[in-house]
């Protein structure tokens, strides 16, 4: 038996302001934007060249999901993004206003930066060594 983690849902505010800074803030692509009928939507994104698991875009609905939304790592980095192009993608990022909490620094796995996503959510943005 195989399996594998397909997709990661990410809650959001809105669909499209996500799937827009998603796409192009950080280079991601939309796999599938779905109209499931009543306000619903199946959307997927991943970096481009992916071959992994996706986010699926998840609308926040009721008082608890919306407080979620921009916490679901409880203020710790939650999301581990690996680029071959540290340079350029952070370059890519910076043109985009995406919020850096620090400045890249070099550690033994690689160069990293940890960063916010439009809702808050922290990231690690790496470039592994190797």
């Amino acid at each position: 038996m195989t399996q594998r983690l397909h997709a990661v849902a990410l809650l959001v505010r809105d669909y499209d302001e996500a799937i827009r800074w998603y796409t192009t803030a950080l280079g991601f692509e939309l796999l599938e934007d779905t109209d499931m009928g009543a306000g619903k939507r199946w959307v997927c994104v991943a970096p481009r060249g992916s071959s992994g698991t996706c986010f699926l875009l998840a609308l926040a609905k009721g008082d608890e999901q919306v407080a979620a939304v921009g916490r679901q790592g409880g203020g710790r980095v939650f999301l581990f993004l690996h680029t071959d192009d540290f340079a350029g993608d952070h370059a890519r990022m910076q043109a985009h206003d995406v919020r850096f909490m620090e400045q890249p620094r070099d550690e033994v796995y690689g160069r990293v930066v940890v960063f916010e996503d439009l809702y808050g959510n922290r990231w690690d943005f790496i470039e592994p060594k190797g």
